[in-house]
């Protein structure tokens, strides 16, 4: 991962992530993680809590809906990482 990625998380959040809590966090993400609506919130939910920064029931939905019609795979996180640091 990038060190810019976690570069821009500080910087939109004022919170330091390590990369071992972003790859711990993306250990967990399997094929059918982005494409269960459930399994994409709690997701989501993990990152919000991660870096003490609320995401708004429609925020959380329209990061669903734009990761599902990406086609995106867990392979790419880096990726989904810094589509929902434009958020």
């Amino acid at each position: 991962m990038s060190k810019e990625v976690l570069g821009v998380v500080k910087k939109k959040t004022g919170k330091n992530v390590s990369e071992k809590d972003i790859y711990k966090l993306a250990s967990g993400v399997k094929p059918s993680t982005m494409q269960s609506d459930a399994q994409l919130k709690q997701l989501i939910q993990q990152v919000s809590n991660l870096v003490n920064v609320p995401v708004s029931e429609q925020t959380m939905n329209e990061l669903i809906q734009a990761i599902k019609s990406s086609k995106m795979n867990e392979s790419n996180m880096e990726q989904l990482m810094k589509m929902i640091m434009k958020k």
